[in-house]
């Protein structure tokens, strides 16, 4: 099964998700505005992500521009992410071991392989 943090109003989300339906795929949605992750799931989505935590964050919101505090170290994007769930990059996709974000779309088609 793979989770897929979803925001229904993104359309690389909506396209992610339709691509991994479109192969048959059990996927678990999870609006993640409307079910923010804590601080512990953060932190084990940037263990299973092969990039840093900053690649987990959309720096054209708002809410992450305020803060100005670029660069953050991990604990600095996981405490931002956690007060401001929008500022969490999406789509991702995620099956427990490895998690890919879905910029392009057609990258969360990865975690098949």
């Amino acid at each position: 099964m793979i989770t897929l943090l979803h925001n229904p109003r993104c359309s690389k989300s909506r396209q992610a998700l339709a691509l991994l339906e479109e192969r048959g795929v059990d996927v678990q949605v999870r609006r993640y505005l409307d079910a923010p992750l804590d601080e512990k799931e953060l932190r084990a989505l940037m263990a299973r992500l092969d990039a840093d935590g900053q690649a987990l964050v959309r720096t054209n919101e708002a809410e992450w521009q305020a803060l100005d505090a670029d660069p953050m170290d991990p604990d600095q994007v996981v405490r931002a992410i956690v007060a401001h769930p929008r500022v969490l990059q999406r789509p991702i996709a995620d099956d427990g071991t490895r998690a890919v974000i879905g910029r392009p779309p057609e990258d969360v088609l990865a975690l098949l392989d």
